[in-house]
């Protein structure tokens, strides 16, 4: 590949370029893992040196934010799409549950973005991926309201955040590492106080949003 990647100097061109490396990015991400993958890689998989893939992308991390947004956005039109025809904080639940399972890049992607990604990038990538991130919760926000009343829009975005933050916790618990593995087949009792991903986000979430359904009506549950 590395003889046909000359320079792009035309917008289409570098656009071209900036999609191939993101391509290649997903691909490794999707077979080793997020964290395992380096500028290094990346690079020997386009045919590029490093320092050409830094043409396109400043760092590494800016490369997986890039690709956060795009995984990110997919997901939000699948909850979206979902969220249509749903009725009720499980149904909201459940359609945020389905877009996360399906989708486990986008899982890993949300482990670590806000602990790694946004790490190591300028100024001007960072306004980029905010502006993302609040007008995608926003969005979904309000399809979770419509679908959930009374919750307003402000807590359905709410509970977009909510879902990351536990999909950042979770999700990890799906990959462990070879020597936890051992200890799981060694101490079943310690494995089981590790729930999967599914039944686990699904309960929160349902929780979360009924909460915040209550408290979009400013009523008090009863003690």
């Amino acid at each position: 590949m590395g003889e046909t990647f000359q320079r792009a100097r035309r917008p289409d061109q570098k656009e071209q370029r900036r999609e191939a490396i993101l391509t290649v990015a997903r691909t490794l991400a999707g077979r080793s893992g997020v964290a395992w993958v380096s500028l290094g890689d990346i690079a020997r998989e386009v045919g590029l040196a490093k320092s050409n893939v830094l043409r396109y992308f400043g760092t590494r991390e800016e490369i997986y934010l890039s690709l956060t947004m795009q995984e990110g956005t997919r997901w939000a039109e699948a909850v979206t799409a979902a969220l249509h025809d749903a009725s009720g904080a499980g149904a909201v639940a459940a359609a945020l549950v389905d877009a996360y399972v399906e989708r486990p890049l986008y899982c890993d992607l949300t482990t670590h973005a806000d602990t790694m990604f946004e790490h190591n990038v300028t100024v001007d990538v960072l306004r980029v991926y905010k502006r993302w991130a609040i007008t995608t919760y926003w969005d979904v926000g309000r399809s979770i309201a419509a679908a959930c009343p009374p919750m307003t829009a402000e807590n359905g975005a709410a509970l977009v955040m909510a879902s990351a933050a536990f999909v950042a916790k979770l999700f990890p618990l799906t990959r462990p590492p070879e020597a936890l593995r051992e200890l799981y087949r060694q101490e079943p009792r310690i494995a089981g106080a590790f729930p999967p991903l599914r039944p686990t986000l699904t309960h929160m979430l349902t929780a979360t949003a009924t909460g915040l359904a209550t408290a979009s009506t400013g009523i008090r549950p009863e003690s």
